[in-house]
């Protein structure tokens, strides 16, 4: 998460604070992965996390509140995960690649990722919006400035961004997801690359 970590009240916490609320956070990612918005409950949430329920309200204002906050946690990690590898590429596809590797390794770290974001379309819309809106907001800035640099052909970096992960996340449900691995297997890892290769437009020797 970025800037000052605050509890229910909106008041700093220490860092010991900052644990106990992070240990929820990761109970609750747990909780409502394996039973779901409707069946979880904070008394369990608290009981994976090894807390006392009043503590819980020391960080988080209800059940929706710590269902909100967890989308925003996973978003903030994925995001991390995704831009930290993409910058260790020197083209535009590569970073492209790198990017995916990433996402991809994280769904494995991660599977509760994809059963949360569904729940989220039907828990908390406004949420599941801003998870997609902050995914695209510094991949679009990226794109752009690719195709202003002619390193991939011009257009809609918007369009471009949202098309991007939407095969980012089909991929990674049916060869990550649902296989159970960590990574793509070597030939479908390939294809993707001269997938992503194509629809980025690559010039010729940036691919």
């Amino acid at each position: 998460m970025t800037g000052t970590i605050t509890g229910a009240d909106g008041r700093p916490l220490s860092a010991r604070g900052e644990r106990t609320r992070q240990r929820l956070l990761e109970a609750a990612e747990d909780v409502f992965a394996d039973l779901g918005y409707h069946d979880a409950s904070i008394v369990k949430i608290t009981e994976a996390a090894g807390v006392g329920q009043g503590t819980f309200y020391l960080y988080f204002t209800g059940k929706k509140g710590i269902f909100d906050e967890l989308v925003l946690d996973l978003n903030h990690r994925v995001r991390q995960a995704m831009t930290e590898a993409a910058e260790q590429g020197a083209t535009r596809a590569e970073k492209e690649q790198l990017g995916f590797a990433a996402f991809f390794h994280f769904t494995a770290e991660h599977p509760a990722l994809y059963r949360i974001i569904r729940q989220a379309e039907f828990v908390s819309p406004e949420i599941l919006q801003l998870h997609y809106e902050r995914l695209t907001n510094g991949y679009v800035a990226g794109l752009r400035q690719a195709m202003e640099a002619g390193e991939i052909e011009g257009g809609d970096p918007e369009l471009l961004a949202w098309a991007l992960m939407g095969i980012g996340e089909l991929v990674g449900m049916r060869w990550i997801l649902w296989a159970g691995r960590d990574a793509l297997p070597a030939e479908v890892s390939a294809e993707l690359a001269s997938i992503i290769a194509r629809t980025i437009g690559a010039r010729s020797g940036a691919a």
